[in-house]
C-alpha cells in the first residue's frame, strides 16, 4: 500500500533533521540505564510465575505483581474481574498528570504456556540472552512499560503525563464474547491521543508495527443427498457433500487468492455419512465408507485481511460461493468473533516518525515499519478507530515464540525503555 511505503521513507527522512537531546530527556536514559539490575529481577520474576491463559490463579499473581509496581508510581490501579468471559482478569493503571494528552499504554499477562507444560522457568544463556515461557510474548514489554515510567518519573516528567496502562489476561485466548472481554481495553482508550502496544512483533529490534492483518474463524457446513456410490451424479442423487465442499473452496482459491493482505485457509475437514468437529478443541471425527455418497462435510478455516472493507469484501464473495450449491446440496458459511484489523492510517505513521526521531537522538539505530503481513492479530486492534495515533512492538525482542525455545535479548530491555519514554515524553509536550 502507499500509505505503508510512505511511512518506511518518511521515517528515513528525519534521520537528515536529528537534534540533541533535552537535559530531561538525558535524565531518561541515565535512569533507564540505572534501573537495569532491578528490571531483569523484575523480569525473572514475573517469567517464573506459569500464567497460561487458563491458568487463572497465575494470571492474578502475575498481575498483583505489576499491579504493586504500578502503585509505587502513584497509579490508580483496578482488577478488573473476568468471570463472566471464563478468564481471570486484567489490569488497569492510570496516573492523571497535570496536563498532556491521555495515553494509553497496552501489555498482556498471560502466555501460551500452561501449568502442565515442560517450559516453565527463567534461564540465563551466553551472550547476554535468557529463555523463558512469555520472556518476549509479553512478560518482557510488561517489564519495559515499568522501566519506562520509572525513568520519566526519575526525570521528573512523570507528572505531566496522563498514561492508562491496560495489561490484558487472555490475549493469547480472548473470552468470548469480545464485546465483555475487551470492553475494559476499549474504555480506556476512549479520548486517547495516541496507543503504544508493547509487544515483541517480528523480533527484530529496530522494528515497529504500524498496521495488522485483523484474523476470523469460519465454519462451512455442507449436507449432501446420501445413497449409493453407483448412483452418483444422477439428476435425483446429486453430487454428494465432500464434491460440494470441494467446489466451494476450489472457488475461494480462485476467486480470492493472490490479493495484497487477504488470506484465508482451510485448517481441517472432516466428511463422510457423519461428520462432527468440535471448534474450541479444534478435533474432528467422521465416518464414511467408499460406497456410500458423503451426506455431511464440516470445513474450519481462518480468514485475514488489512483492512475492515478488504475484510468485508472476502466476506461477501466467499458467503456469495457457498450459496451457489451443486445441485441436492447445501452450504452454510459462518464466522466467528474475530480480532479486527490495524489499518495503516495517517496517525500511525506520525507515531512512527516520532518514535524514529526520539530512537536516532538517543543515538539508537531508525525505526522502520513491519510488513502487516508478517504481523498478526493483537490487542491493539480492537482500539483501531478510538485512537487517532497506535504503534505496536515497543517491547523486547527475540525469537523463538510460542515454542519451548523463547528466548529474550536483553540488552535490547534498555533500548526500548528509552525510545519509549522519550516518545512518551514528547507526546507530553
Amino acid at each position: 500500500m502507499k500509505l505503508f511505503a510512505a511511512v518506511a521513507v518518511a521515517a528515513v527522512s528525519l534521520g537528515f533533521t536529528q537534534s540533541s537531546l533535552s537535559p530531561q530527556e538525558r535524565a531518561i536514559a541515565a535512569a533507564v540505564d540505572a534501573q537495569q539490575a532491578e528490571a531483569m529481577a523484575l523480569l525473572e520474576r514475573a517469567v517464573n510465575i506459569n500464567s497460561g491463559t487458563q491458568n487463572l490463579e497465575g494470571i492474578r499473581k502475575v498481575g498483583a505483581l505489576f499491579r504493586a509496581e504500578f502503585d509505587a508510581l502513584g497509579f490508580t490501579t483496578t482488577w478488573v474481574n473476568q468471570d463472566e468471559v471464563k478468564r481471570a482478569g486484567h489490569l488497569v493503571a492510570e496516573r492523571r498528570g497535570t496536563g498532556g494528552p491521555k495515553v494509553l499504554l497496552i501489555g498482556h499477562l498471560d502466555t501460551v504456556f500452561e501449568p502442565d507444560s515442560p517450559f516453565q522457568k527463567f534461564e540465563r544463556l551466553d551472550g547476554n540472552k535468557a529463555r523463558g515461557p512469555g520472556i518476549i510474548d509479553m512478560k518482557g514489554g510488561n517489564v519495559i512499560i515499568v522501566t519506562a515510567m520509572k525513568a520519566l518519573k526519575a526525570a521528573g516528567l512523570l507528572d505531566s503525563l496522563h498514561v492508562v496502562v491496560v495489561m490484558t489476561g487472555d490475549e493469547e485466548s480472548a473470552g468470548r464474547p469480545l464485546r465483555i472481554a475487551r470492553k475494559a481495553l476499549v474504555d480506556a482508550a476512549q479520548g486517547a491521543a495516541a496507543a503504544l502496544g508493547f509487544e515483541d512483533g517480528d523480533g527484530h529490534p529496530d522494528h515497529a508495527v504500524t498496521a495488522r492483518r485483523g484474523t476470523t474463524g469460519w465454519t462451512l457446513r455442507v449436507k449432501g443427498k446420501p445413497a449409493h456410490s453407483s448412483q452418483i451424479f444422477r439428476d435425483d442423487i446429486g453430487y454428494g457433500a465432500i464434491f460440494e465442499a470441494t467446489r466451494v473452496l476450489q472457488e475461494f482459491r480462485t476467486q480470492l487468492a493472490g490479493q495484497p493482505h487477504l488470506t484465508f485457509n482451510p485448517g481441517a475437514i472432516v466428511g463422510g455419512t457423519s461428520a462432527e468437529f468440535d471448534a474450541q478443541a479444534a478435533r474432528g471425527t467422521a465416518f464414511g465408507k467408499d460406497n456410500v455418497i458423503a451426506e455431511h462435510a464440516i470445513v474450519a478455516g481462518d480468514l485475514r485481511a488489512l483492512t475492515p472493507e478488504q475484510f468485508e469484501t472476502a466476506r461477501l464473495t466467499l458467503e456469495r460461493i457457498a450459496k451457489g450449491s451443486l445441485a441436492h446440496t447445501s452450504s452454510a458459511l459462518t464466522f466467528d468473533e474475530g480480532y479486527p484489523p490495524l489499518a495503516p492510517t495517517e496517525g500511525n505513521a506520525k507515531l512512527l516518525a516520532m518514535l524514529d526521531k526520539a530512537s536516532r537522538d538517543l543515538g539508537l539505530n531508525p525505526i522502520t515499519a513491519v510488513d502487516p503481513d508478517r504481523a498478526g492479530a493483537a490487542d491493539v486492534s480492537f482500539i483501531a478507530g478510538h485512537v487517532p495515533m497506535i504503534l505496536d512492538a515497543l517491547g523486547l525482542k527475540g525469537d523463538g515464540g510460542h515454542t519451548v525455545h523463547e528466548t529474550a535479548d536483553l540488552g535490547v530491555l534498555a533500548i526500548q525503555a528509552k525510545r519509549a519514554a522519550v516518545l512518551l515524553a514528547r507526546l507530553a509536550q
